[in-house]
């Protein structure tokens, strides 16, 4: 078996997306298209990755992290000059390499396993990943030979009419040989239409010397698309998201209604979990079975156990983690706390920066009054606590085990384990008074 790197080509600025930062960069859910790329890579069993870099190089590096090789391509003058920038910087020993783009999202790990496969038992210099579309589009042209193999690819630009009526379009998804590639880009001219090094003439140079050139076909054509602009980019997120819904329905969720629901790419979904319309489940969120999300429902970077009962109207933030049985009902907002299991937080309700115990009850419209202006503090609720209704537990404070805090209480200091704490003033009811009356409404009054 061929030892394998590979090459993300990312160098290229996206005019069309009409932003400064770089396309790659721009977000599908809650990571960078690339992402997607340099997953499905390494999920096919490749590790040696260089991405090759230019317009917003250091901003690029930054968001991906020192993990990965970086070529830098500047100026950028097309692909095939784009892999001349990487070639060098491989340190290991390989004898092939897998060339994509940082722009197709949609490319699985299955179908990058099935072309290495194809292109590792046949004995071809370079396997192209085609696709055949209705209509050819701005994709280059898979011309074949008499014995079927890759004799060019014609880029539309370049292409003549009875060329462009081929169906048969270039992925932009390679596997070379790296000795056939080395000697093959070496010699390639910027001869054509855009005065660029096109990494697909490297194919009649590899033929020129007796190389073969072959085509793997890939039968889902939705995966190669590229994004170039905003609408693009939109019409790859929604297909990324019918990915994601079909799989979690497969494998045991019931959702209601799948093209009103967001789920990224990353999060967890255990079995026999309802999913109801209008809910974000966003970032790493990882949920157990038998939960139910209610409508409009809004979850990023949550952990949740089984048989919890989520919304309406829920807002779980980054940082949240709920044990097995929890309820976060209508309108109520978490942020980085930990929830018993069976602890309750049914409605009206902010608890943040908070470690609450099993068996706990919150009542309507209570708030953790977490922050001072300046900094962040920690509330501590025990378990079979009860907080009455319209509750403010001031930061930082404790309320201790089986303990009682009564409704409307502001909360400063710390309440010891089974005791009933009531922080509010006495009624003070004033026979006789009246207020002053508008005389506007005096006349209304005396009717």
């Amino acid at each position: 078996m061929r030892q394998m790197s590979a090459i993300i080509l990312a160098a290229g600025k996206g005019t069309r997306m009409k932003s400064d930062l770089p396309k790659v960069l721009h977000g599908l859910g809650h990571k960078p298209m690339i992402e997607y790329v340099l997953s499905a890579v390494r999920e096919a069993g490749i590790d040696d990755l260089c991405i090759v870099v230019g317009h917003g190089a250091d901003e690029v590096r930054t968001t991906l992290g020192g993990e990965y090789l970086y070529a830098v391509q500047e100026p950028q003058l097309g692909t095939g000059h784009a892999v001349q920038q990487a070639l060098p910087v491989f340190s290991k020993p390989c004898d092939s390499t897998m060339v994509l783009c940082g722009d197709t999202p949609l490319l699985t790990a299955a179908t990058l396993n099935k072309l290495k496969t194809y292109f590792e038992t046949s004995d071809a210099a370079c396997t192209v990943m085609s696709a055949v579309l209705p209509q050819g589009g701005s994709y280059g042209r898979i011309i074949r030979d008499s014995r079927n193999e890759v004799e060019a690819i014609v880029e539309e630009k370049d292409a003549t009419i009875e060329q462009l009526a081929i169906r048969e379009i270039n992925s932009g998804v390679y596997c070379f040989k790296i000795k056939a590639l080395r000697e093959a880009i070496s010699r390639i001219k910027p001869n054509n239409a855009q005065g660029e090094y096109y990494l697909t003439d490297v194919i009649q140079e590899i033929r020129k010397r007796g190389g073969k050139v072959n085509a793997y076909v890939c039968q889902d054509s939705e995966e190669i698309l590229g994004v170039n602009d905003r609408y693009q980019l939109a019409v790859i997120a929604k297909a990324l998201r019918q990915r994601k819904t079909r799989d979690l329905m497969l494998s045991g969720v019931t959702i209601v209604d799948p093209d009103t629901v967001y789920i990224d790419d990353d999060v967890e979904i255990g079995t026999d979990c309802l999913i109801e319309p209008n809910v974000y489940i966003e970032g790493a969120c990882k949920i157990g079975s038998g939960c139910h999300i209610g409508p409009s429902v809004k979850m990023v970077d949550t952990v949740m156990g089984k048989n919890c009962e989520i919304g309406p109207f829920c807002y779980l933030r980054p940082g949240v983690v709920l044990a097995d049985k929890v309820k976060a009902g209508h309108f109520v907002e978490i942020k980085k706390s930990q929830i018993g299991k069976g602890s309750k937080v049914p409605h009206l309700s902010y608890i943040g920066d908070t470690i609450i115990g099993e068996g706990v009850n919150i009542g309507c419209g209570t708030i953790t009054c977490n922050y001072d202006g300046k900094n962040k503090h920690n509330t501590i609720i025990e378990d079979e606590v009860f907080i009455g209704s319209n509750t403010n537990l001031v930061a930082p404070v404790k309320v201790g085990y089986r303990s009682t805090v009564a409704a409307g209480s502001t909360v400063t200091d710390d309440v010891p384990e089974n005791t009933l704490a009531i922080a509010r003033n006495r009624q003070c009811n004033i026979v006789g008074w009246t207020f002053q009356r508008d005389p506007r409404f005096a006349k209304k009054d005396e009717e």
